[in-house]
């Protein structure tokens, strides 16, 4: 994948190619001529883990004002607390995570609306931007939510949850808040791939081109191929046919995905747009899930932005 210096006024826009074009997923970057680089195949999971699927038809999707303010790396923000007792966990092995979400009155919070079709979403990272996993808690009648996590290496990792609370102070507000946790044992780091304009996952290719600008948004085109042909069998995965999941490298910062448009506008299979706006410069990892034939597979790509 190249990375092309950008206009000021461009927007982000990724597209997967499906049955009848290109699938566009559009992600605001904050940071000039950017370039995504391949990463290591991610293996696939059941559509409970996570990963999303590619759309073939454009649309646009989700305006920003939608978005959660800030980076996620606080664990209270505007009277709401992601609260656990857990500070590590398990190397090696699956691993159960629990916490609550409380708001500003102290109680824990138990009516979330839908957010993407869930009512609370948990993202893991290591502090090497790898070991990404996107997983939906369960929650208890008391507010507390369990996850389950796959095996985990050692390091230090970074624990995200989107909400938006349903009643309260919040209602309607986008939240993300995240607290670390510790995985004991030797932590081996591996560098962040350099940007490049392909990456392979499952047997995907995507191919992605495009000119990012800092704080504009900019169309970005993600081809997705398979031996060669585009992929047709794409699938809605948590309401849309892409997900995009973006981190900051140094200090894990997080931009969730926007949220789908399921409002005015009904989404194409092809070319359904997400708008964003990373906050800072330096390199991004971006993990696209996309869905077919019931499975869910994860692309994961360097983004620079200048």
């Amino acid at each position: 994948m190249r990375a092309t210096s950008c206009r000021a006024t461009a927007r982000q826009a990724i597209a997967a190619a499906g049955i009848a074009g290109a699938l566009a997923l559009a992600l605001a970057a904050c940071g000039g001529g950017n370039a995504l680089r391949s990463a290591p195949p991610v293996t696939s999971r059941p559509p409970s883990a996570s990963m999303p699927s590619q759309p073939s038809s454009a649309t646009p999707m989700p305006s920003m004002s939608g978005m959660p303010a800030g980076n996620g790396l606080a664990s209270r923000h505007n009277g709401y607390t992601l609260s656990s007792d857990t500070t590590t966990l398990p190397a090696g092995k699956a691993a159960i995570y629990r916490f609550t979400i409380t708001g500003p009155d102290g109680r824990p919070v138990t009516d979330f609306a839908l957010s993407q079709t869930k009512r609370l979403h948990l993202y893991a990272i290591r502090s090497d931007l790898t070991g990404f996993q996107h997983v939906h808690p369960t929650m208890a009648g008391g507010g507390t939510w369990t996850t389950h996590l796959a095996t985990l290496q050692p390091g230090s990792w970074r624990l995200f949850t989107q909400f938006t609370p349903a009643d309260g102070p919040g209602k309607g507000q986008d939240f993300v808040l995240s607290r670390t946790v510790t995985v004991p044992g030797r932590a081996v780091t591996s560098p962040l791939p350099a940007p490049s304009s392909t990456t392979m996952v499952d047997g995907y290719t995507l191919t992605l081109r495009g000119d990012l600008k800092a704080s504009t948004t900019n169309p970005l085109t993600v081809t997705v191929r398979k031996s060669g042909t585009p992929v047709t069998d794409l699938q809605p995965y948590l309401g849309t046919y892409a997900h995009l999941t973006a981190f900051h490298q140094g200090d894990t910062a997080f931009r969730p995905p926007p949220p789908t448009d399921q409002g005015h506008r009904r989404p194409r299979r092809a070319n359904p747009e997400l708008h964003d706006r990373p906050a800072a410069s330096g390199n991004w990892r971006l993990y696209l899930q996309v869905q077919t034939a019931g499975t869910l597979h994860t692309a994961a790509v360097t983004l620079h932005v200048n």
